[in-house]
């Protein structure tokens, strides 16, 4: 009768340790050991990595939006004159700005006047999209006042205009040099409306860290604005932002009664929600196809397993017929392929967290490797890879690894403990 022992004893992990040191002469099975943990190890790294990076560009993506546009845009419907044009201008802004400002959860509410012109520096144009705002509201944008970069004195804002570091390599423009300015919507006359131009200094130049806001902005003082685009008196839009941008939909109701009955709302949300659909959407599938990899990785355990089984046949005859149980053969087995399956995960583990933690420096390596142009900000929007650890994504992959490679494991274990011993050794 056998003897009940308990699971996981001392002797079924000093069996298990010693099939994995398989010796010369059975160095298949050692080959298999070690094809499958490069090939865990090579998985959990390509899976932590791709989640670093998704994470890392969804926050750098966000964080751009926010730290440079208005959480949420307050605009006119628009009256109807009687000659049938709509005025879309809010004249009483400041009002409306007061009553927006008193609405719980908002941060900051600054009026605007906004309007695309041609930008024209010595022969070089850009259309550009020109933001009229008070230096006072300017200064608390973060990536603006604030930015990755800045050339000049953000101080002598009211002096000239603010102009995005991709307009100024556009332009060929520096800090102190002089931008025309060219509005279709100039001075009416008699025969028509000509265009209005004007020339102002440069005083500020920044990189908000977005491709298409440094190559497009231009910052310039709420009253200039005003008068430059026959908008006296009127503002066209309110810039708000708010406490919790996340959450800024839970506003709706009260931002509505605060602006008024013929106001109009635009969120952060409705601007980017397409973009933001599409990176969930790859999140899920990139987590999946990951996820298969690190399947793929997890079978060549069964593959090792099954021949070392096979290879130690007899031995597994003689140790039940020393009165060993089916339980212990399989937990010997299971032991094999889960520790292998442990430490890829865990080296997979420290290599996806080092290449997250030292992506800039990698891809500077391939970007020279690669004689540049590795990274286009023009089609990514960003002038990096950004990369995010998170202790979410980081579990699991590591979850993800291990129950993968402890349930294949079970497979070939069970075959082994359930070999008879009769048939193992006869032919021995």
């Amino acid at each position: 009768m056998q003897s009940r022992v308990s699971p996981f004893a001392p002797f079924e992990w000093l069996i298990a340790w010693r099939y994995l040191r398989a010796r010369r002469s059975e160095g298949g099975v050692s080959v298999m050991t070690w094809i499958s943990l490069i090939g865990i190890t090579l998985a959990v790294w390509a899976l932590i990595a791709t989640l670093a990076v998704r994470s890392g560009f969804r926050e750098e993506f966000v964080d751009t939006i926010l730290g440079a546009n208005a959480h949420v845009t307050v605009y006119s419907a628009g009256v109807r004159s009687d000659t049938g044009y709509i005025d879309r201008t809010l004249h009483d802004y400041e009002a409306m700005a007061d009553r927006v400002r008193a609405v719980p959860g908002v941060s900051r509410v600054a009026p605007l006047v906004r309007s695309q012109v041609m930008a024209n520096v010595r022969g070089r144009n850009a259309g550009v999209e020109v933001f009229g705002i008070t230096p006072e509201n300017l200064s608390t944008v973060p990536r603006i006042a604030e930015p990755l970069e800045s050339r000049g004195d953000f101080s002598r804002f009211g002096e000239g205009i603010a102009i995005g570091s991709g307009v100024a390599r556009e332009l060929g423009v520096d800090v102190g040099g002089k931008v025309k300015l060219i509005s279709p919507d100039g001075v009416k006359t008699a025969f028509g409306t000509s265009p209005r131009t004007q020339v102002y200094e440069v005083t500020y130049i920044f990189t908000a860290g977005r491709y298409d806001i440094d190559r497009t902005r231009v910052y310039m003082p709420f009253a200039e604005a005003q008068t430059f685009f026959n908008r006296d008196g009127v503002a066209d839009e309110l810039e708000v932002m708010v406490d919790d941008p996340e959450d800024v939909d839970k506003l709706d109701t009260a931002l509505f009664a605060a602006a008024g009955d013929n106001a109009l709302l635009w969120t952060w949300r409705d601007a980017q929600g397409g973009f933001l659909r599409a990176l969930d959407v790859e999140d899920n599938v990139m987590f999946i196809l990951m996820s298969i990899l690190v399947l793929i990785a997890a079978m060549n355990i069964v593959s090792g397993l099954i021949m070392l089984v096979k290879n130690k046949g007899r031995d597994i005859g003689i140790l039940r017929t020393m009165g060993l149980t089916e339980g212990s053969v399989l937990r010997v087995f299971f032991i094999c392929g889960a520790f292998t399956g442990l430490i890829g995960t865990a080296v997979g583990v420290v290599l996806g967290c080092l290449f997250a933690i030292y992506i800039d420096q990698i891809f500077a390596v391939v970007n020279y490797i690669a004689g540049g142009g590795v990274w286009d900000p023009a089609i990514r929007g960003i002038y990096e890879v950004p990369a995010k650890l998170e202790l979410n994504d980081v579990l699991s992959a590591v979850g993800l690894s291990l129950g993968l490679s402890f349930i294949v494991t079970i497979f070939p274990a069970r075959r082994a403990a359930r070999m008879n011993p009769v048939e193992a050794l006869r032919y021995e």
